[in-house]
């Protein structure tokens, strides 16, 4: 795997196993660590990120990390094969923090390309915990056909509701995408798709962070 990937999407709800909450600081989040944070991807399978089609990389910023795809694509109708009408990604991701800082996914940009047909419908969802986390929050996102566009779905956390990564603890960051495409009532010689992907170019998946200090111990 090489390394590109900005943080995306429904990522804000997701973090349940760290610090309680606190109070926001003067003006809502703090200033991103000075250092950068480093993220390495430890796993990725599934039917939507064959071996050397998804990427990471974290903004210069330390505000967002990225995900990219080259091969994400559902589809169904025509001669679609019976298996291409789901396909999915799960991301493990190992994610090395500055010291003394913690960081939460306050919002997720999922972005692609959909082709259905009337009658069709698609489906664009993404689910995240921490390793060893009971927990798990999950987005879903509906589009009905006639469609022929660019999509994007948006998730957002306000900053109360935000669970932070716990500090001085690894805990890998878990992240499973899912595309689904339903025929529905179209043609049955009519095909319809969803990708994550771009025939012009790679679609990212955005994950935006906010940043908080860790108490002293």
């Amino acid at each position: 795997m090489t390394g590109g990937l900005l943080l995306s999407g429904a990522v804000a709800a997701l973090l349940t196993t760290a610090l309680p909450a606190q109070a926001a600081p003067a003006g809502g989040f703090e200033d991103p660590p000075p250092d950068k944070i480093v993220i390495k991807v430890a796993t990725v399978n599934g039917s939507g990120c064959p071996a050397g089609t998804t990427a990471v990389a974290v903004s210069e910023d330390n505000t967002a990390f990225t995900v990219t795809y080259s091969d994400y694509l559902a589809q169904a109708g025509g001669g679609s094969d019976p298996t291409a009408f789901r396909k999915n990604c799960q991301l493990n991701l190992i994610v090395h923090v500055p010291q003394g800082f913690t960081y939460a996914i306050a919002s997720a940009d999922y972005r692609g390309f959909a082709a259905l047909q009337s009658g069709a419908t698609g489906t664009q969802r993404a689910s995240y915990y921490f390793q060893g986390s009971p927990s798990t929050a999950s987005r879903s996102h509906p589009f009905s056909g006639p469609l022929n566009d660019n999509w994007q779905a948006t998730d957002t956390t306000d900053w109360a509701q935000l669970v932070w990564a716990p500090c001085g603890v690894q805990r890998n960051f878990n992240i499973n995408t899912e595309l689904r495409v339903a025929a529905g009532t179209t043609s049955a010689d009519k095909v319809s798709f969803m990708t994550m992907d771009s025939t012009d170019g790679d679609i990212s998946t955005v994950y935006h962070l906010a940043w908080k200090e860790c108490p002293e111990s």
